[in-house]
């Protein structure tokens, strides 16, 4: 699944439009390494999100197409 599309599903981020700029502006990183939206996210990939004055980082666990409310937070676990 692209990183862009796995951050909407998982809702860390609301909107694919904005983990798309997001990722083009090299916010977020992937086991320590910044990469575009395309990335091909797999269970076990850290990613490292920069938001504002801080940063998000989880552990993926689970990578699904789509995901209730409910189910989108097993998606990962924070770091």
């Amino acid at each position: 699944m692209r990183l862009d599309k796995f951050l909407k599903v998982s809702r860390i981020i609301k909107r694919r439009s904005v983990a798309n700029e997001a990722c083009d502006g090299a916010r977020v990183s992937v086991n320590g390494r910044p990469v575009k939206a395309g990335y091909q996210v797999k269970v076990g990939d850290v990613l490292e999100i920069a938001f504002g004055k801080g940063t998000l980082k989880v552990e993926v666990t689970d990578v699904r197409e789509t995901a209730g409310k409910a189910e989108a937070g097993a998606m990962y676990k924070e770091l």
